[in-house]
């Protein structure tokens, strides 16, 4: 963050309204800054340094905000949309000054961990195609899934484009019985983030995907104390290693 930024800023970024409304504020005398009142809603302040206050409310300056959604099925990543809800219609309205996004996306009907947060530097890092940043998803899966779908993975398997994944690494649950309707139960950690990739890799060895849930995406793990369709904010330990991760070198190809 900039050593100093404009007071309308600030005070919009920190969601007591937009400009013109701060403007207002400012000049009935609503905002102190280190106990004076001031008259100039562009007054360059330093929010780490300066005791800001708005009709004796003290002022908490955040930059950026980091959240965890468990998302649910039926809404889309998107930060809007004409026909269906979307993650940011999940949160609280006291983070719409935010102008939050989701890094990376899930499918509509994926449930599961999904990052939301300002940081763009920080989502750069995290979906860069050369970082190679490892995600886990929970799925289950029509047929038997079995060792040769594990090593068919190991080696990397050819999508319906032509495309041949990276290496991945699948975990069998449970194997379910064909003749028996009965579900796999699997874990899958790719490292890459093709199209609908999951769903596609395992139609490559003929198997179905019925249900799909990511659990992680580099070293955060979605919180099992959080029910679908809620989220909460970052904690310092799990931020620090997200961004730890995200400024690691990118990897070879």
């Amino acid at each position: 963050m900039k050593t100093t930024l404009r007071l309308d800023k600030l005070l919009a970024h920190s969601g007591f309204g937009t400009r013109s409304e701060i403007k207002i504020l400012v000049k009935r005398g609503a905002v102190q800054v280190n106990g004076k009142t001031v008259k100039d809603s562009g007054l360059q302040v330093n929010a780490e340094r300066d005791a800001i206050a708005v009709d004796g409310e003290p002022v908490r300056y955040r930059e950026f905000v980091y959240i965890m959604l468990n998302k649910p099925q039926g809404v889309v990543s998107a930060t809007e949309d004409t026909r269906d809800r979307t993650v940011l219609d999940l949160l609280d309205d006291g983070y719409a000054h935010f102008e939050l996004f989701p890094v990376g996306r899930l499918d509509k009907d994926t449930e599961g961990l999904l990052l939301l947060t300002n940081d763009g530097k920080l989502a750069h890092n995290l979906l860069s195609p050369r970082k190679h940043v490892p995600k886990t998803y929970y799925a289950r899966v029509e047929g038997a899934v079995d060792e040769s779908d594990r090593e068919a993975f190991r080696r990397g398997v050819t999508l319906d484009d032509g495309y041949v994944t990276m290496p991945a690494e699948l975990r069998i649950l449970s194997k379910g019985e064909p003749d028996a309707g009965q579900l796999s139960e699997i874990e899958l950690t790719i490292r890459e983030g093709k199209f609908h990739q999951v769903k596609r890799m395992f139609l490559a060895v003929n198997k179905r995907v019925v249900f799909l849930k990511r659990m992680s995406m580099g070293p955060l793990a979605l919180d099992p104390d959080l029910n679908t369709g809620t989220y909460r904010e970052l904690t310092t330990a799990e931020l620090e290693s997200l961004q730890a991760h995200a400024a690691q070198p990118e990897a070879d190809q």
